[in-house]
């Protein structure tokens, strides 16, 4: 049975996602769809609110995003969004032009009904808002009212109670709109009357039968890594299927020190999985050997494990789905109205085997996002070691040795890694850092121990706060720590001298160097 929700259709903004927390906070599921769905797929979806995200084009454009004006005929509530607003307006009869002050940046909106969208406001109140248009409304269409002013939207709000149908020119799920939640909370629960009840801790059992009725009596093979989204893919599917789930971890060479034993401690000892760990060190280290070029060591990897994980699903009879741990933030980038954001570099997963290998795809953490992702793996008493592990790239420590990747550089990279974690979880910081590690550079340097002259490797350190690894700064780290992980590195990873700190942000920078 389909879960009722918020139906999201994006026109290409920046900020759709964000629509999507926001309501995710507000305990509602909602799902984000391109604005090209068709009204047929619309109505049999049967949601109980529809919102219309913001996005770059402009009314007017040849090709410009629409929708069919049936769905304003559908008796579900509608909430328009910048040029979802604009959109509405235009399809429903009003007038919309050429804005001659574009507003970008924060504005002050005053309400001018206190009901519908605004009914969690007080008549005349200004508030601030986050406005991003070069069109604007400027006639409404029969049997619509004007909500909100700003100083250059006499529309910037609107809304027609009879039908349930309202428009914001500003964007309320933006942190820069302090109070756009009650925007949202206001066209949720007071004007479309949705229930609350939604929960990714609730989330487990429903999709712990959704992955029994998908796989029926076949068998399922699951790439484990010891990530926090293959874990509890791997968890939440071993609940469904029991000794019908087969893992398979490949160790690859380019782990951290105790990877793997810490995979097959919690795996294979306290969940027992049926766990496959495969040795593949040579077989890829062999594969790198030479290569310096970051693309061709990321397709290295990704090649080379497509190989290794079909010679042993090869040797599982029977298996008829293979299980991902792809998230949300993936789904909505396969099917916004933008298409794909442009390659910064290729990605290790397992997307190309269910192709190869005639499998069907079971993806049960398809609708959740990351934090989502760890309350339910919480629910299902993975450990907060697993759950609240930092990202770590697919290709591992190829991609943080700068440079051809060999045994000994693999060794001392290790080494300066683990004292890095070390001593970031002793100054409690590692849940609220997005990443912290060490990267191995290809330069040597004059320093001296002792009484002798060394000449040995620079090892940089790099730390960084993120939301969600799209955008990130550097990390203010205490000065006593970076003071610490430097003089431990030099002290006990033979083979360094020198100990710098990357003080970049994302963009221009990426948070790994490769």
């Amino acid at each position: 049975m389909r879960r009722p929700h918020v139906l999201i259709l994006d026109f290409g903004s920046q900020y759709t996602m964000l629509i999507a927390r926001r309501i995710r906070e507000m305990s509602v599921y909602c799902e984000i769809h391109p604005c090209t769905m068709k009204l047929e797929e619309i109505r049999a979806r049967e949601p109980v609110a529809i919102i219309l995200s913001g996005g770059p084009s402009s009314v007017f454009d040849v090709g410009a995003p629409a929708i069919h004006p049936g769905v304003f005929a559908l008796d579900v509530p509608v909430l328009g969004i910048c040029y979802g607003e604009q959109l509405l307006a235009h399809l429903c009869g009003g007038r919309v032009e050429p804005s001659t002050e574009r507003e970008y940046g924060p504005a002050k909106v005053r309400v001018e009904r206190n009901e519908g969208i605004f009914s969690r406001f007080e008549l005349g109140e200004e508030i601030d808002a986050w406005m991003s248009h070069g069109d604007r409304v400027t006639a409404l269409p029969p049997g619509f009212t004007a909500y909100g002013t700003s100083p250059h939207s006499p529309f910037a709000a609107v809304g027609n109670a009879v039908r349930r149908i309202y428009g914001v020119q500003f964007h309320p799920e933006v942190v820069h709109t302090p109070r756009g939640g009650d925007v949202l909370a206001s066209f949720l629960f007071d004007v479309a009357d949705v229930n609350p009840d939604w929960s990714p801790g609730s989330f487990a059992e429903e999709a712990i039968e959704q992955v029994k009725a998908t796989v029926g009596s076949g068998r399922a093979l699951c790439a484990l890594s010891g990530g926090v989204d293959s874990s509890v893919a791997a968890v939440l599917c071993q609940r469904a299927l029991g000794d019908r789930l087969t893992c398979i971890f490949v160790d690859n060479g380019v782990l951290r020190r105790g990877e793997r034993d810490q995979v097959e401690r919690v795996f294979r000892g306290s969940f027992g999985l049926d766990l496959h760990v495969i040795d593949a060190r040579k077989r890829f280290l062999d594969a790198l050997a030479g290569v310096a070029d970051p693309e061709q060591k990321r397709k290295i990897i990704g090649r080379v494990f497509i190989e290794v994980f079909e010679e042993e699903a090869a040797k599982v009879e029977g298996v008829t789905h293979l299980v991902q741990g792809t998230l949300y933030p993936d789904v909505i980038e396969s099917v916004s109205f933008k298409g794909p954001s442009a390659v910064i570099k290729s990605h290790h997963n397992v997307g190309g085997l269910p192709e190869r290998m005639k499998l069907a795809l079971v993806e049960p953490l398809r609708e959740l996002f990351k934090d989502e992702v760890r309350e339910v793996g919480e629910a299902l008493g993975i450990p907060r070691a697993i759950l609240w592990r930092q990202p770590f790239p697919g290709p591992g420590l190829a991609i943080r040795v700068i440079g051809p990747v060999t045994d000994e550089a693999l060794e001392v990279l290790r080494g300066a890694d683990a004292i890095v974690d070390h001593e970031i979880r002793t100054a409690g910081l590692y849940e609220s850092v997005w990443q912290a590690f060490a990267v191995l550079l290809p330069v040597r340097t004059v320093g001296v121990m002792g009484d002798g002259r060394t000449y040995d490797q620079v090892c940089a350190i790099r730390a960084v706060q993120s939301q969600d690894g799209m955008t990130a700064d550097w990390a203010r780290l205490p000065h006593e720590l970076l003071a610490r992980i430097s003089s431990r590195i030099i002290n006990e990873v033979r083979g360094v001298n020198r100990v710098v700190y990357d003080i970049s942000s994302k963009p221009p920078s990426t948070i790994e160097w490769e």
